[in-house]
């Protein structure tokens, strides 16, 4: 395959210069060169990571379709989307907690830092409620022509967007040191039920609590014990998560398990 071939001027004005291939965007958009441009979402988180001291990350997944305080006010929010609205809340609660205990502990820097995917809804909480605290915190955004609204409360430097959603996957998983599931779709389900296979496979071998947070939610969309009674799984592996309600036992859970000195 050829690709069209960016001249600088000529040194002689008779030979022009070829551009390397680095900069020809041809090539570097091409079919061809995607190896590079997988590698490239792999190196440029890893080197931002690094500039920004982020060593260790608490996830939060969640629906994009949770309504802010902005796009919902007083009761017209509650009437509309009660339990939507009442999960941005308590996303955003939580990681305000997080972000304080992470900011309180005796580093340096902030030692665990609270990771979105980036969009609205449930992902803007979660920033919003580390901002809330004055804390960093990252997304890790998809490209997608439907969810282009931006996000404010990232930390500039610590904002990635990402073609590609398994490199996108592995920077969710690689530094979390904890994950919290909120309510959400069939992009909330992907990524939890990834996650659990990789623990249960043991390619995951971290420390890793998970919180899947509003029983209400869970306890209809799942029926973990079918799962059990049918034999598709063990009854140990209902002990990869814990299930809860509560801001205070979710923020526990967590602090619980990369802490075992805190006392619940």
């Amino acid at each position: 395959m050829s690709y069209s071939v960016a001249m600088t001027k000529p040194t002689d004005n008779k030979t022009p210069v070829i551009e390397h291939a680095y900069k020809n965007l041809d090539f570097l958009t091409s079919k061809d060169a995607r190896p590079l441009r997988i590698l490239s979402e792999y190196l440029h988180p890893k080197s931002q990571l690094e500039e920004q001291k982020v060593k260790d990350t608490i996830v939060i997944f969640g629906s994009a379709r949770a309504p802010s305080p902005e796009e919902l006010g007083g009761e017209e929010r509650r009437s509309k989307n009660t339990k939507l609205a009442e999960y941005f809340d308590a996303t955003r609660d939580l990681s305000k907690k997080l972000t304080e205990w992470s900011m309180s502990l005796e580093d340096e820097i902030q030692k665990y830092v609270v990771c979105s995917g980036g969009g609205p809804g449930i992902m803007i909480a979660a920033n919003r409620g580390a901002s809330d605290a004055g804390g960093k915190s990252m997304a890790l955004r998809i490209s997608l022509p439907f969810e282009n609204i931006p996000n404010p409360y990232v930390t500039p430097g610590l904002d990635f967007e990402f073609h590609y959603f398994f490199t996108r996957k592995f920077w969710f998983i690689y530094p979390a040191k904890a994950l919290v599931i909120m309510p959400g779709g069939f992009g909330t389900m992907d990524e939890f039920f990834e996650i659990l296979t990789l623990i249960q496979t043991e390619k995951i071998t971290k420390n890793l609590p998970i919180v899947l947070f509003g029983k209400e939610f869970w306890g209809k969309l799942i029926n973990f014990e079918t799962l059990v009674e049918s034999g598709t799984i063990d009854r140990k592996d209902l002990d990869l998560f814990f299930i809860t309600s509560s801001v205070d036992d979710a923020f526990n859970h967590i602090v619980s398990g990369l802490n075992p000195s805190h006392s619940e």
